[in-house]
C-alpha cells in the first residue's frame, strides 16, 4: 500500500452551463465514496437548479461570492469564508454577481449524481 497519492490529473466534469469542476477525488478519480474534493470555477449569472442532496457538502471560498438558498434561507459567503451544509436539506447554489466564483466542495459521502436529488423546473 502506497503511503500517499498526489492528484496530477484531476477529472474535469463536463458542464453545460460554464462553470468549471475539477474533480480531485472521489468517485470518478480515485473510486471513492466517503469523501469527494473538488476545485470549482463559478462564472458571474450562474445557479444551479434547486437540489436536496444525500450527502453533507462543505464549501469553502477562495474568491468571489456564492449564494446559497437553504430551506428558504438566503447565505452569501464570501473570500475566506466557509459553510457546512447538511445532507437531505434543499438546497440552491448560485452566483448572481458579477465576478466569478472560486471555491471548493467537499462532499461526504462523495458527491453521486444519482444522489443530488435536482428538481426539473
Amino acid at each position: 500500500m502506497k503511503k500517499y497519492f498526489i492528484q496530477k490529473s484531476p477529472f474535469v466534469v463536463p458542464t453545460t452551463d460554464g462553470k468549471l469542476i475539477e474533480e480531485h477525488h472521489g468517485i470518478p478519480t480515485t473510486g471513492n465514496t466517503a469523501i469527494s474534493i473538488a476545485h470549482m470555477i463559478a462564472p458571474p449569472h450562474w445557479s444551479e437548479p434547486f437540489q436536496i442532496p444525500e450527502f453533507e457538502e462543505y464549501t469553502y471560498i477562495i474568491s468571489g461570492k456564492k449564494q446559497f438558498i437553504i430551506e428558504g434561507e438566503k447565505v452569501i459567503l464570501g473570500a475566506g469564508q466557509s459553510i457546512k451544509i447538511e445532507a437531505n436539506m434543499r438546497v440552491q447554489y448560485s452566483n448572481p454577481f458579477k465576478e466569478q466564483c472560486e471555491y471548493i466542495a467537499i462532499c461526504t459521502p462523495a458527491f453521486d449524481f444519482n444522489k443530488v436529488n435536482r428538481e426539473t423546473e
